[in-house]
């Protein structure tokens, strides 16, 4: 196998095994001269695999004593990579119901220019995804989709994985997102889809994601219940 490609399968194996609690948090992972001899493979490619979980935020080197796992029982958001919500709770462990209670075609207004970005007069795709997690609904993202970039995209869809279709099935390449975080007063869509209990504010994740090309196709406003979501990213000085 090409190398290049072997410190990624390394990566997604051990990154599976943290995920399912086989290398738990507060564990030191098997040496690289260890995981040399389980892969078969030489130490820069078990070091190249290493690198990405450090900037992942799932392990932490400690010199002269080894790897070990961070804590990653919280979903958290990294804000330095561009994932799916799929990709971010699988890598959590934790398993989501997802429901999408609305699902439309619109024309970009102006009023919806201002707040998407997204080009005047296309059309759209309009859904609210609400995410449940033991039975509790935390999570309501509002999206807007460009219909030319993700035709076909259907309600059944968007309970799995858009990004998905979008990449697997219709063969587009995602590239970068540009990000707002802030703390928004709970509106009346907000109560309806989650429980809010007595919380007045929700934590808003204003997503504007483009495709390779650098042409926009993707506004979400991300909407989380302030008490269950911790929003982290990992910072190394070099």
């Amino acid at each position: 196998m090409n190398t290049s490609k072997l410190y990624m399968t390394i990566y997604e194996d051990i990154k599976g095994k943290i995920a399912s609690g086989e290398y738990a948090s507060g564990t030191k992972l098997p040496s690289e001269h260890e995981f040399c001899v389980i892969y078969d493979t030489s130490r820069g490619t078990i070091r190249n695999a290493l690198d990405l979980l450090v900037e992942e935020g799932l392990v932490n080197r400690q010199p002269g004593k080894g790897v070990y796992v961070l804590d990653n029982n919280a979903i958290t958001f990294s804000f330095g990579g561009l994932v799916s919500f799929k990709e971010a709770s699988e890598s959590s462990g934790q398993k989501f119901l997802t429901t999408v209670p609305y699902f439309e075609e619109i024309t970009i207004t102006n009023k919806l220019h201002e707040r998407t970005k997204l080009p005047l007069g296309e059309t759209a795709y309009c859904l609210h995804r609400v995410r449940e997690l033991g039975g509790e609904r935390i999570i309501l993202d509002i999206n807007y989709f460009l219909k030319e970039k993700v035709e076909g995209l259907t309600k059944e869809i968007a309970e799995r994985s858009i990004y998905d279709y979008i990449e697997q099935q219709l063969g587009h390449k995602i590239g970068f997102a540009q990000r707002v975080i802030q703390v928004e007063p709970a509106t009346a869509k907000d109560r309806e889809h989650l429980i809010m209990k007595s919380y007045g504010f929700v934590v808003v994740v204003k997503n504007y994601v483009y495709m390779h090309d650098g042409s926009l196709f993707e506004y979400t406003e991300s909407r989380h219940h302030p008490e269950r979501f911790v929003f982290t990213d990992f910072a190394r000085r070099r």
